[in-house]
């Protein structure tokens, strides 16, 4: 039986699963996560279905990327192991997903290796500059050029993921085209932030403290860009956020009509 046509996939995209203990004190199980307003994003902005293979192992990465048609690295209440860019973890007490880490970290350097559409977000932000040689500030409220960039307790989320600081844009980028102007107001929900920016990346978006929120990988094959901030949030309602995943989305539809010539399997 055949499928009707609006039933197709158009793209996939890989978004790594978070490991979390979850359950009562004394009696938790490990988790695989993923946040549903990051899948949702990807369906309503970008037009492509979200996949997830959670138990994926760092060689199984080829195999993989050949599946799909980009990577999304999304936010995450845990942080980049500090060992990562040779520093010792500051506060004990903040979460950490080391096996996360071993996946994404490679996941970022496959991209590129094989020309694969990778969009960061907050974490993933982070992930990529880590993945590339660049380091970061694993509290960017405890020093004293920045501002708290972190979301203020006891407020709804719809407050926690309003607009918090501008954001202004390199003149001519894509961010710039995007937001339809060199400025935008963004959401701020992020206690880590970068310090080092990686070689081979470029900054293409400041907060008013100087702080990086937005970047692109130089010479990419394919899109790379990625954000500090979380434009998944009601992204359908913001032109600005919806502008970057239909960009995105964009550039995964381009690279499954290329799969889809080569013969890869249409979903």
């Amino acid at each position: 039986m055949s499928i009707p046509a609006k039933k197709l996939i158009q793209a996939l995209v890989w978004l790594p699963a978070d490991h979390r203990l979850l359950g009562e004190e004394g009696h938790q199980s490990p988790f695989l996560v993923l946040g549903d307003k990051y899948a949702r994003a990807l369906r309503q902005c970008a037009a492509v279905q979200p996949v997830v293979f959670p138990l994926a192992d760092v060689d199984q990465i080829p195999a993989l990327l050949a599946l799909v048609d980009g990577v999304m690295l999304t936010g995450s209440p845990s942080n980049v192991h500090p060992s990562h860019f040779d520093e010792d973890v500051l506060n004990p007490a903040l979460p950490l997903d080391p096996q996360r880490d071993a996946l994404t970290l490679a996941l970022v350097r496959a991209c590129q290796v094989y020309g694969v559409p990778l969009l960061g977000i907050c974490r993933g932000f982070q992930e990529i500059n880590v993945a590339l040689g660049g380091s970061l500030a694993q509290s960017v409220h405890g020093q004293a050029a920045y501002f708290d960039h972190r979301d203020p307790e006891g407020v709804s989320l719809d407050q926690a993921y309003g607009p918090a600081h501008e954001v202004r844009f390199a003149p001519g980028c894509v961010f710039a085209d995007w937001a339809g102007a060199e400025t935008a107001r963004v959401n701020s929900l992020h206690g880590q932030g970068i310090a080092r920016l990686a070689p081979g990346v470029r900054a293409l978006g400041h907060s008013p403290d100087g702080l990086v929120e937005a970047f692109e990988i130089i010479g990419a094959g394919a899109f790379a860009y990625a954000v500090q901030w979380h434009p998944e949030w009601n992204c359908q309602d913001n032109l600005f956020y919806k502008a970057i995943f239909a960009a995105f989305g964009e550039a995964c539809a381009q690279r499954h009509a290329r799969r889809a010539r080569q013969g890869a399997p249409a979903v």
